[in-house]
């Protein structure tokens, strides 16, 4: 996404978790207990992947991601596709977005990453880089500065 900053990747967390899966040290269970909330958010809001599943690898996986800020109100903590979330970050000031990735099979599930979308990554991210001409010699582009040339070239 264009607007998103402050990313939180979980990869370090998950090779952790899988370690001590195929290690024995933990069991399936622990792992694999995906919500039915959060596999029918995979089915209806979920974008599919190339990546198999690290514990059955019996089915590729789903992301999922869950919107969460103050601006949603009622919103708040719904899955959303990513087309809703491209036109949520132009009309909201600034939400957060968790990506969990689900094994729809075996009920594998971990959050993948976090970040910030919305309008306010808009403004810092063009500061400073799409300076007008005017601005840069330092005059004013206001709309008498237009006038006045036009009253010069009819003289």
């Amino acid at each position: 996404m264009r607007t998103s900053r402050q990313v939180v990747d979980y990869s370090l967390q998950k090779r952790a978790v899988l370690r001590e899966l195929h290690s024995g040290r933990i069991g399936t269970n622990d792992v694999c207990d995906a919500s039915p909330y959060l596999k029918n958010a995979a089915r209806f809001h979920g974008e599919a992947t190339e990546e198999r599943c690290p514990v059955c690898r019996g089915e590729n996986l789903t992301y999922v991601h869950y919107i969460y800020g103050d601006e949603l109100k009622t919103s708040a903590g719904q899955a959303r596709t990513r087309a809703e979330l491209s036109v949520l970050a132009m009309t909201l000031r600034e939400f957060q977005v968790f990506v969990v990735e689900v094994c729809r099979s075996c009920d594998w599930n971990h959050l993948v990453e976090q970040f910030l979308l919305g309008r306010d990554g808009l403004a810092a991210e063009g500061a400073g880089t799409d300076v007008p001409e005017a601005a840069a010699a330092g005059t004013d582009p206001g709309p008498t500065s237009g006038t006045r040339r036009d009253s010069r070239a009819r003289r």
